[in-house]
């Protein structure tokens, strides 16, 4: 097994990896980072920029359908639904890319692969191709979040979607359910809702977003409503049938349980860390 020293080792190659691992190099340290999927994290890959991209693509849709009010004749509108996906694609790797060059352009050593603190000083590496040990005095994790899961909604990738399952549809829902609404949930909710899917969004706190400010949640959830969104506040699943072709989901509010039936669920109840297989209970280190 190969071995290498640096001044600075990154673990994670997302907004929070790849910002220090430059920022060392600007100060002169010899930085490697390690990244086990795509540089750019989630966010660049799987999150804000793809999603932002997908709300775009729906906006327009939504104006061009409403082009008569502006004295402009377009003709029936239509959308492409896998067009819509590879530019959402395409935006995230072009990004993706520039970190790339970014990270080269600072001199810093970049590595494709699953990392495992060894020790406090040594960090093994598996690539595709060998193991390598990294050996340096600074390690900053960086390893950022996934998509949390509900006992009895787990993601099957067919009926009941993850934000990755969202971001690379195989098809439009025509009833769809959203459970969470925070930024994850809200933006889904909203880009398939424009879309054409009949969109029910339910939260298990008392308002929508309630990681926002008061106000702001409530001026949001005005124009959702007004855009057809159905929601649910202080609601949960409490009982999930999957059948043939749909879903049967019986939901709680305030003590009271309605039935519904839907083609899709998209679960965004929050993220949890990425702290498995990176060897930090073996070297002391506690997680909670």
């Amino acid at each position: 097994m190969s071995k290498k020293e640096f001044d600075m080792i990154v673990v994670g190659a997302g907004p929070g990896g790849y910002v220090s691992a430059i920022r060392g190099a600007q100060l002169g340290l010899n930085v490697a980072i390690i990244e086990k999927e795509h540089m750019g994290g989630i966010c660049l890959n799987w999150g804000c920029i793809p999603t932002k991209a997908m709300l775009r693509s729906s906006e327009v849709f939504d104006l061009v359908k409403k082009a008569e009010k502006y004295g402009i004749s377009v003709g029936k509108v239509d959308y492409d639904l896998n067009s819509i996906i590879k530019r959402s694609r395409d935006i995230g790797a072009k990004l993706s890319n520039g970190i790339t060059h970014l990270l080269n352009k600072n001199n810093i050593t970049s590595i494709l692969g699953e990392a495992t603190l060894k020790s406090k000083t040594c960090v093994e590496v598996k690539t595709k191709s060998e193991n390598i040990e990294l050996l340096s005095n600074n390690i900053v994790l960086a390893t950022g979040a996934r998509a949390r899961e509900i006992k009895g909604l787990e993601a099957d990738g067919d009926s009941i979607w993850t934000y990755r399952d969202a971001l690379t549809p195989k098809r439009m829902p025509k009833k769809l359910l959203v459970i969470g609404s925070g930024a994850i949930g809200i933006e889904f909710g909203s880009f398939y809702n424009a879309m054409g899917a009949d969109t029910t969004i339910i939260e298990v706190l008392d308002r929508i977003l309630p990681a926002e400010d008061k106000e702001i949640a409530d001026l949001a959830k005005i124009q959702f409503l007004k855009q057809g969104m159905k929601i649910f506040e202080k609601s949960q699943v409490v009982k999930l049938t999957k059948g043939k072709k749909n879903l049967s989901v019986e939901i709680e509010t305030d003590g009271k349980i309605s039935k519904f039936s839907f083609d899709t669920i998209i679960s965004a109840v929050g993220i949890v860390g990425n702290v498995e297989n990176l060897g930090l209970n073996e070297i002391g280190i506690e997680i909670k």
